[in-house]
């Protein structure tokens, strides 16, 4: 008698793991909430999965084997209260997918900075000659790439709430790049439970794997020391301090490594990658790559090669001077400190969008140092005006992306940036924060 596998969510990783599930011979029922895209609905019915959108069917959702929750849905779901009262195996995507496989994970988790490293990290393995996928939260699905088989190492991009649902997940080579105060709402307001879902990334680490860390992280000193780690930990910070086996130097602007014997060192001036937290990103993509004995010149070539992903500090276009840049995926306000600290020029900020509980305090001095002027965006413009209106010496509202590029053109000078870094998520105007950077670009184009 086969088992069932009950799907909610029909988006990326519901539609992979229902391939998967599929393959592996369960009977599968995917459902979902909302409406259901047009092409995912497509690969469904291709797969001769049943399926339904709109609602969910109770008695077609219970007594399953195994549920398998699309990230995107809260435990505050009346169907995962039902589920849980039920007593009901429920697990992400990831989880289900590593049963199925038995190639080397690389798993890259954090606040930020897990886009730009996991596609970097991809780019150089697969210079160097490793048979490697890419994927997870960004690209193709976990459970999709496992499905399509005949890989020797996947390089995953994991959000924590991928992490929430796992029971016996295990990456070979482990990264927690950082923890700021994001996605609270999903965790009662209560940093120190958001943090217990980024570090289950190592919990179930053996001695024969390695967890890297970034020791310049505040929240992951904190909460490190209450988690038991099996995993040999490889840290890195900006200064050259005991324990970091990776390190900064200032002075020549090269990332240097040291781990016992072995020795790397990269001149960061060759890298295409702009601003400090990008050094973090680098270096912690310099440390999987020599675990896994990449040669040192193959590493150097595809580390100065790399051109980062869409919507993440993207340069778009030169108009009359002045630069347009597009970091869209800047969802949160740590995000944002980041674009603002890597750009040098006058800055006029886009920012706004809906806001998760925002703290903009963390911005004060930044803002106050680099933006000249701010054009507000989307639901939440009167918090941003409450936030800043002190800190610059004008703001001014935007209808639409259209307004908001034009608005910024005419507030900015020959040399300055116009900077789209929202801090907030995008589901205001925009169907994704991928549509809100496109729309950005497109207007600049225009202009």
């Amino acid at each position: 008698m086969s088992k069932r596998a009950v799907i909610l969510g029909a988006a990326e990783s519901g539609t992979g793991a229902a391939l998967l599930a599929k393959q592996q011979g369960y009977e599968v029922f995917v459902s979902d909430f909302g409406k259901i895209k047009d092409n995912f609905r497509e690969m469904l019915v291709q797969m001769g999965v049943e399926w339904e959108e709109g609602g969910h069917t109770e008695g077609k959702i219970m007594g399953a084997d195994v549920v398998i929750k699309s990230p995107g849905i809260p435990e505050k779901a009346p169907i995962i209260k039902l589920l849980r009262k039920e007593n009901a195996r429920i697990v992400s995507e990831v989880e289900f997918a590593s049963w199925f496989t038995k190639a080397n994970l690389i798993g890259i988790t954090g606040s930020n900075g897990k886009t730009t490293t996991t596609s970097l990290l991809c780019h150089t393995l697969s210079k160097g000659g490793l048979n490697v996928a890419c994927g997870g939260n960004i690209g193709t699905s976990f459970a999709g790439l496992v499905a399509q088989g005949g890989f020797e190492h996947y390089v995953l991009e994991i959000s924590n709430f991928q992490l929430d649902d796992i029971e016996t997940f295990r990456p070979h080579i482990a990264v927690l790049l950082n923890i700021t105060e994001d996605h609270l709402d999903r965790y009662e307001y209560d940093v120190s439970k958001y943090a217990d879902a980024k570090f289950r990334i190592a919990e179930n680490l053996t001695e024969e794997d390695y967890f890297i860390i970034n020791t310049d992280d505040p929240l992951t000193m904190k909460y490190l020391p209450g988690k038991n780690i099996k995993a040999r930990i490889l840290p890195f910070g900006l200064e050259k301090k005991e324990g970091n086996v990776a390190w900064f130097d200032h002075t020549e602007n090269t990332i240097h490594l040291q781990m016992e014997q072995d020795s790397f060192s990269y001149n960061y001036d060759q890298s295409q990658l702009m601003g400090r937290h990008n050094v973090y990103n680098t270096m912690a993509a310099s440390i999987v790559a020599r675990v896994l004995d990449l040669r040192k010149d193959s590493i150097r070539e595809s580390f100065s090669d790399f051109r980062n992903v869409e919507h993440r500090l993207e340069k778009v276009a030169c108009v009359g001077g002045i630069q347009f840049i597009n970091d869209s995926k800047a969802t949160n306000v740590n995000a944002a400190w980041y674009a603002l600290e890597s750009v040098d020029a006058p800055i006029v900020w886009i920012v706004g969008g809906v806001d998760k509980g925002n703290d903009y305090s963390l911005l004060m001095p930044l803002v106050e140092k680099k933006v000249k002027s701010i054009v507000a965006l989307g639901d939440n413009v009167m918090k941003i005006h409450k936030a800043f209106s002190d800190k610059v010496n004008l703001i001014i509202n935007a209808l639409s992306m259209k307004d908001a590029v034009q608005l910024s053109y005419h507030l900015a000078d020959k040399n300055d940036t116009v900077l789209l870094s929202p801090a907030c998520a995008s589901f205001d105007l925009f169907e994704n924060y991928e549509d809100r950077g496109r729309q950005f670009k497109k207007h600049v184009r225009e202009l």
